[in-house]
């Protein structure tokens, strides 16, 4: 699969060979929404907590008698049906949210979205990207250079200390190295630009 690699206009300069494994796998819509969701739901904490009706702290009394006073029949304060009453099925602080991926199905589904993005046009390569001081100036004329419109995900082999510093205040621009990389980010963002050392790592990591 030939990758297409960009200069610093943005211009399409050569092309780079990539795996077919990483980059040319047919896109599978149903594996892609099962990884995607899992990880969303592993990053869940599910520390919030709700009170049932016996932990509300209300008169156990019935509020009035049961007929004569032309409203509806009450036996206590704390039902759930009442505002301030206890939640009919509350959340528990200890609920558990995670889902379980097979490690072949979790790079298979990575596999099969970088795929997708090269078919549709997403996906640039560049040489290297660095900048001389940790200037965010400098590093959104480089991307502006580039001529990505949109969101922007940058994948480097390395992330030194100034393109860390002159990237983390642009908005809709993501720098990671190529191990922090998520399903998630790769299909939030609109653009994702690799650089070539990244593509040999996620050949190594992926395939």
């Amino acid at each position: 699969m030939d990758l297409k690699l960009i200069n610093d206009s943005g211009a399409p300069a050569a092309t780079v060979a990539g795996s077919d494994a990483v980059f040319g796998r047919d896109y599978n819509e149903s594996l892609v929404h099962q990884v995607v969701t899992a990880y969303q739901a592993n990053g869940r904490q599910g520390t919030r907590a709700q009170k049932s009706r016996g932990e509300i702290n209300k008169s156990h009394r019935k509020p009035w008698r049961q007929k004569g006073t032309g409203r509806a029949r009450a036996g206590q304060a704390n039902s759930p049906l009442w505002r301030g009453g206890g939640k009919i099925f509350p959340s528990s602080p200890d609920e558990n949210f995670s889902q379980k991926v097979n490690r072949k199905m979790y790079r298979a589904g990575v596999a099969s979205i970088l795929s997708q993005l090269v078919r549709e046009g997403r996906l640039a390569v560049v040489e290297a990207l660095s900048v001389d001081a940790p200037k965010t100036k400098l590093f959104a004329q480089k991307i502006r250079g580039l001529g990505l419109a949109g969101t922007v995900l940058v994948v480097t082999d390395s992330l030194d200390e100034n393109l860390y510093l002159a990237s983390r205040n642009l908005p809709n621009v993501l720098v990671l190295e190529t191990r922090e990389v998520d399903p998630v980010s790769l299909v939030r963002f609109q653009n994702v630009v690799l650089t070539r050392g990244a593509v040999a790592q996620f050949e190594e990591q992926w395939a």
